[in-house]
């Protein structure tokens, strides 16, 4: 063995046998004098600090106007207070500052990384502080950014991996407000006026909705300083209205949009889980082993390995605040589209009646404890990961207890909770391509 082979070989073991004892920072917690909630974890050794500022602001807060909580996203940062786009990263590139903004269903969340040098961070904050709470939204650059979502809504429309993923939504969740995709449609988009993105600005934007997470080389009193700061511009404002349960589906459904493309783009799935769902780690350690976990996976194994009828072939549980998706997807030769589909299903049959073996269990508590030290290597994957925790108000031990409760999870917990979630005949199915015919 080469000494480039066993170096690695060498991490691989050091992965595996300390991932399941890394020490996991505490997370602290508390409410900001403003309303907002607040989640620091000091780490040492670099001079960073990350900060994530989420709110319920997502798209499913759109309304009927599809499209309206990307493109608010989206324009935080073209111009604020004083400043225009060109100011705004000129103050940031001068402290080595870096700042983005975005949104998905259920949030929308602004994330900075200053160096914790108190001039620099001075200015990160004050910064970041604007673009929050003094969004300009000017006229020519709301025409502008509108324009560009158009573009991108149109490119979408020639690309059939996108398509099957729009359709596959709206097959499962109907007209809840996990249907439409985040970017909206172009129907939806083209009226938006700057107005409107004040008006949700006004709406969602605000310190009882706000969330700071915090995560670096910083003291108690310092992370409490910084999250005033930061939210000191915002109105105090209310949290919004619990999001209604998606409808529960009925039956199953085979939905196919043929498009001109020489593969056929498969999904197929139910609705899963919440992120808090009671049964999140069983379906979680269950789902590696029958589509998380890449070539070996079984889903993979039937389609791939055995039959060659796809490159790749997966299935996640996507947990969200309601009932997210599990969907399993693949991507194949127009004419194996149908035997692909249904070897697929087969699978996931068979898994949702029989569960793992124990191999497999085994295999795949050891796959997901040997990675689980590179989901927090970093101060920004951290802060990624305790946003998650305080978006859905999961415990602030979760990081810390999640290598028990892997450990603990057995072949009946995993067989009764996908016996219970994965139901036959509600799963929906989308093909779109030359094979959807």
């Amino acid at each position: 063995m080469s000494v480039k082979r066993l170096s690695r070989w060498l991490v691989f073991l050091f992965l595996m046998v300390s991932a399941p004892v890394y020490a996991v920072p505490e997370i602290q917690h508390w409410v900001s004098p403003q309303g907002g909630r607040v989640y620091f974890v000091p780490t040492e050794g670099l001079p960073l600090l990350d900060v994530q500022v989420v709110f319920d602001a997502g798209s499913a807060r759109d309304g009927e106007q599809f499209g309206l909580a990307a493109l608010t996203s989206g324009m935080l940062d073209t111009g604020a207070g004083d400043w225009d786009a060109d100011a705004i990263a000129q103050r940031l590139e001068n402290i080595g500052a870096s700042l983005s903004t975005g949104v998905s269903r259920d949030s929308a969340w602004l994330s900075l990384r200053s160096l914790t040098h108190p001039e620099k961070l001075a200015v990160a904050l004050e910064t970041a502080r604007e673009i929050l709470s003094r969004p300009r939204f000017d006229k020519n650059d709301f025409e502008r950014e509108k324009n560009r979502t158009l573009l991108g809504i149109k490119q979408r429309g020639e690309d059939p991996g996108e398509l099957v993923e729009i359709a596959f939504f709206q097959a499962l969740y109907g007209n809840h407000p996990y249907a439409h995709p985040q970017e909206g449609f172009a129907e939806t988009v083209a009226p938006l006026t700057r107005e409107d993105l004040v008006d949700f600005h006004k709406r969602y934007y605000v310190a009882s909705n706000a969330i700071v997470v915090i995560v670096g080389e910083a003291k108690r009193a310092e992370a409490e300083t910084i999250a005033e700061k930061l939210l000191s511009g915002l109105q105090k404002g209310a949290a919004p209205a619990v999001l209604s349960a998606p409808a529960p589906l009925q039956s199953t459904e085979i939905i196919k949009q043929h498009f001109p493309s020489e593969q056929t783009h498969v999904r197929a799935g139910v609705l899963g889980m919440t992120a808090t769902d009671p049964d999140y780690f069983p379906l979680y350690v269950g789902n590696h082993v029958l589509g998380g976990s890449g070539l070996v996976s079984r889903i993979s194994k039937e389609v791939r390995e055995k039959r060659g009828l796809s490159y790749s072939a997966y299935s996640y549980f996507m947990p969200l605040r309601e009932l997210g998706p599990f969907q399993m997807g693949l991507q194949t030769r127009n004419d194996q589209a149908e035997e692909a589909l249904r070897v697929a299903l087969d699978a996931i049959r068979n898994f949702a009646a029989n569960g793992p073996t124990e191999e497999e269990l085994e295999a795949a508590k050891k796959n997901i404890l040997g990675g689980f030290v590179l989901r927090l290597d970093s101060n920004r994957k951290l802060a990624q990961q305790v946003a998650i925790i305080a978006l859905y108000n999961r415990p602030l031990d979760y990081l810390a207890t999640f290598t028990e409760k892997v450990k603990a999870v057995t072949r009946e917990d995993i067989k009764r909770a996908f016996r219970t979630r994965i139901d036959p005949g509600k799963i929906r199915t989308v093909l779109v391509g030359g094979g959807a015919k």
